[in-house]
């Protein structure tokens, strides 16, 4: 074994010290034959003693290896060259690694050590002194260069993106090897779960759902499984008992499309194609409101039971943006045709106040249902479709640009408020004239959609103003996340005399990973490059690995105020086409997926617009 030094380790690991030795175990010769046959031991404080021992006496203790598989953290190995024992070594240069903190032993092979110029955490107390004189040490030795000052630091775009693509890899492997064809994981139990919207069939909604993240990461070798597959997908075949139209919609026919815009390959499109067709039945009502649930084995559609024969407002408004790029791909004019009679049957109606109830019946003409209106559930991505529709058609559908003006216009009158106590801007709830000041989480996705509308908006006026409600927006459901205990936000929360941005309803308590909070970040970091946006994001990762990390991918968790919560065993497909996306994006370059050629659909799957 050859000589040993100890070095202090990097600081997010400061409760170790960091042993490097030349000597090599056998068994590791394969994992570490990158790292120049060096091996990096970490050893708890509280073993100084044998840390000292093995110093003094180059022990052989294999057993404080297995540390390095139960411990996580970045490691950064820096060149040196100093005197040891008396005689100068010249040492090579190393790459850095990633030690993930769930079993490194899936990750330590070849293929899937992690390769990038600077770290990927590092605690924010770091100081300046320690980065220049980890620089120095570097470029004493003439390595490879090193960007500056970035080194170590903890703005490090590149390596928290490819932290994220890590997770990712580790979700998709998880999903592969416990659930494959399922349409979700459940990580903890490593099986199969599936809810109510999928029907009862193994539809393998998580694998169309992320292969365009999987594309627009790069993990090929997983993109070209996930493609395999999808080759051989018969979707009428798989699909069992009722499905939901939307989101259907969103997941299948939006991951098909996105899947080929971002690749050209025509296979997506025509499976996209068939998976819209098998939906069209929903659509033969008597005023063209599709209906809200389909039974593909069947062509039998219907409304929700609970819904008294109604329609819900984004389902039904969460259409267009799919059927209109799906006919305008394939020359086939269908899909553009239900889209717009829908678009044609809701301008014709009056609006309360130019508000859109929730619920609408399927009667010709149809009747506005109980008057509910919400920037959050059930209404969302109607209000997100209006406006995204014009960005897709190259801002010549000045119909749904207008609607969309008139319908935020509407809800910031009678709909937006401000707290008392932190001035915490949200859109509340109505119940006909009766305010519930409540904002859920879906509904923090309206601060990305305003910023969108801003960075669209010719007149610099409003653009101004839709810039700053989004800033405002985004504020408060950061504050969501950090009166948490587990600095996650809840499903929703509310702001009355005694609390703002939280809840004491556990009913309301729970994260199932869902992405709005994130997706707003995203456009207001696009929008403004402000960094604390990122650090924002970078947050949520480090609780995301504290909290939602399972046995085998992530799960929600079931009470964000409880310091140990108990996870819901669900790794939900929209993890992968959502919440990752817009995490990798954000710590992206502006030219991967730049917002003046590519609009997201409401499952954040990315369509080219059109010129």
């Amino acid at each position: 074994m050859g000589p040993v030094e100890i070095y202090h380790s990097v600081p997010q690991l400061s409760e170790y010290l960091v042993l490097e030795t030349s000597y090599q175990p056998s068994f590791l010769s394969g994992f570490l034959e990158k790292n120049s046959g060096r091996v990096f031991l970490f050893f708890p404080e509280k073993y100084i003693f044998w840390t000292l021992l093995l110093t003094l006496f180059q022990l052989k203790h294999i057993w404080v290896v297995f540390l390095v598989f139960r411990k996580g953290g970045i490691v950064k190995i820096i060149r040196k060259s100093q005197k040891r024992y008396g005689s100068p070594i010249a040492r090579a240069a190393s790459p850095f690694f990633f030690l993930p903190s769930g079993g490194a032993d899936l990750y330590f092979r070849e293929e899937n050590s992690v390769h990038v110029r600077d770290t990927f955490i590092r605690n924010e107390a770091l100081r300046k002194k320690e980065q220049e004189e980890l620089l120095k040490k570097a470029e004493e030795a003439n390595p490879v260069p090193i960007p500056k000052p970035e080194i170590g630091a903890a703005d490090d775009a590149e390596g928290r993106r490819i932290f994220v693509k890590q997770m990712i890899k580790f979700a998709w492997d998880g999903y592969r090897k416990y659930a494959w064809g399922e349409n979700e994981l459940r990580p903890n139990s490593r099986s199969g779960h599936s809810s109510s919207i999928f029907g009862y069939g193994k539809t393998g909604a998580t694998i169309i759902d992320a292969i365009d993240t999987l594309f627009i990461v790069g993990l090929k070798e997983e993109y070209k499984e996930a493609r395999d597959w999808i080759a051989e997908f018969n979707f009428k075949d798989l699909a069992k008992g009722d499905l939901s139209v939307f989101e259907t919609n969103i997941r299948f026919t939006g991951g098909l499309l996105s899947a080929y815009a971002l690749t050209g390959d025509k296979m997506f499109l025509t499976k996209a194609e068939d998976v819209a067709t098998l939906l069209l039945p929903a659509f033969e009502t008597p005023s063209g409101i599709p209906y809200s649930l389909i039974d593909l084995q069947t062509g039998r559609a219907k409304t929700y039971s609970w819904a008294s024969g109604k329609a819900i407002l984004s389902e039904y408004g969460s259409i267009q943006l799919e059927f209109d790029y799906l006919s305008n791909l394939t020359g086939n004019p269908i899909f553009a045709q239900k889209s717009n009679k829908i678009r044609d049957v809701l301008t014709a109606m009056e609006k309360p106040e130019g508000l859109y109830p929730i619920y609408i019946s399927m009667d010709n003409p149809p009747r506005w249902g109980q008057h509910l209106f919400s920037m959050g559930a059930m209404a969302d991505s109607w209000y997100e479709y209006l406006l995204k529709q014009w960005i897709a058609t190259g801002k010549t559908d000045q119909r749904t640009k207008r609607e969309y003006e008139e319908a935020i216009f509407a809800m910031e009158k009678r709909m937006l408020y401000k707290s008392e106590q932190s001035n915490l801007w949200y859109f509340a709830k109505l119940n006909g004239n009766r305010v519930e000041h409540t904002f859920e989480h879906l509904a923090c996705f309206s601060g990305g959609m305003v910023v969108l509308h801003a960075m669209n908006e010719e007149n610099a006026t409003i653009a101004q103003h839709y810039m700053d409600l989004g800033k405002n927006i985004g504020h408060t459901c950061h504050e969501s996340y950090a009166r948490s205990t587990t600095g996650i936000g809840p499903e929703s929360f509310q702001f009355t005399s005694s609390i703002e941005a939280k809840t004491e309803r556990r009913q309301d308590s729970y994260y199932i990973l869902r992405p709005e909070v994130v997706e707003t970040w995203f456009y207001l970091w696009r929008a403004t490059k402000d960094e604390k946006y990122r650090q924002w994001a970078w947050d949520h990762v480090q609780n995301l690995e504290k909290y939602a990390k399972g046995n085998a991918g992530y799960s929600g968790i079931r009470n964000v105020y409880d310091s140990n919560p108990e996870q819901d065993d669900v790794q939900q497909s929209f993890l992968f086409a959502e919440l990752f996306k817009y995490l990798y994006l954000i710590f992206s370059d502006d030219d991967v997926l730049p917002l003046d050629q590519w609009v997201f659909n409401t499952e954040a799957h990315p369509f080219r617009i059109r010129n």
